[in-house]
């Protein structure tokens, strides 16, 4: 298994941290990962992405240019890597704020409600792990117990409390995706 991900989203939507979280996750589970971030300049509202890479055998670069999945949290993102995705791959995307959806036919296409699911949980900030349930429902790379262990590394101690929020969320995620394509 060699999974390359790129995620990207506005600064403050969670898109470093949910990179974070996987490498974390991938460790506990004695996986090679990788985490590079790429942010511009603004605290938040700018741009963010990271590439992550989670596999069972060494990772030569974590400089890439084709992902396996790109996950993405905003329209200027889904413009931006769409054509990024290697054929076959899979582009899981917040229908919340894209207004133009992606449209490659050789690709896995996930559309997800992420934020207005956060609005209904009555926390926006677990749009990011609302998406990356989406994502493991579809990849599951890590097991949801190891996420959690990842998440309890990247989120303060002052924010645990948070934490069974952001089961819910992740679980929440997941069944969104696994709705997605049933009618």
């Amino acid at each position: 298994m060699n999974e390359e991900i790129i995620i990207a989203g506005f600064g403050g939507q969670g898109v470093l941290s949910m990179g974070m979280i996987l490498c974390y996750a991938g460790i506990i589970e004695n996986k090679e990962v990788s985490w590079m971030p790429s942010y511009g300049p603004e605290m938040r509202g700018g741009t963010a992405n990271c590439i992550t890479i989670v596999s069972d055998k060494k990772i030569s670069s974590p400089i890439i240019s084709k992902f396996d999945t790109v996950i993405a949290l905003n329209q200027p993102s889904v413009d931006k890597f769409e054509n990024a995705i290697k054929p076959g791959g899979m582009m899981i995307y917040d229908t919340t704020n894209i207004i133009n959806p992606p449209t490659r036919t050789d690709i896995e296409i996930v559309g997800i409600e992420g934020s207005n699911e956060a609005a209904r949980m009555k926390n926006t900030k677990v749009l990011n792990m609302i998406m990356l349930g989406a994502f493991l429902a579809k990849k599951p790379i890590i097991t949801t117990g190891n996420i959690i262990e990842g998440l309890k590394k990247v989120l303060p101690e002052r924010y645990h409390n948070l934490l069974p929020l952001n089961e819910e969320a992740l679980l929440r995620g997941m069944k969104l995706a696994e709705m997605v394509g049933v009618k």
